[in-house]
């Protein structure tokens, strides 16, 4: 019974881990792209820089990895909490320290943070309004 509990949940894992981590958020920036506010822009735009984050760090400390025999069931909670949009994980993420880091940074080093962010979405916004027009 133990042997059959431990393939089926394994199997679990195995379609779990890519629906959870890429397909569930893919789907859900397409929407996020495709719909008229940016507020859940923003949340899927912090979730792909917090996951492309944490698949640099898998990838350089992949050999201390091997040895946490839990830490993929680790990761696949993380996922979850910063995909699923009750908790909005990845946005609390980076506000509270990729942001963070990236204002000490500019006020060390005497940059105005964020200079572009009003120009690029000044851009989209042209950019939708052009879509709009085409389609009507």
């Amino acid at each position: 019974m133990g042997e059959a509990l431990y393939t089926v949940v394994s199997q679990v894992r195995t379609v779990a881990g890519p629906f959870l981590t890429l397909l569930y958020p893919l789907y859900a920036s397409i929407e996020a792209m495709e719909s008229i506010t940016k507020h859940d822009n923003e949340q899927w735009l912090a979730y792909w820089i917090i996951y492309s984050f944490l698949a640099l760090i898998e990838i350089i400390i992949q050999p201390a990895l091997e040895t946490v025999s839990i830490w993929y069931d680790v990761k696949l909670v993380f996922v979850g909490w910063l995909v699923l949009p009750q908790f909005k994980g990845a946005a609390v993420m980076y506000q509270k320290f990729v942001r963070e880091q990236i204002k000490k940074y500019n006020s060390k080093h005497g940059h105005t943070a964020f200079k572009g962010k009003n120009k690029f979405m000044d851009f989209m916004h042209d950019k939708k309004e052009e879509a709009q027009e085409y389609y009507d």
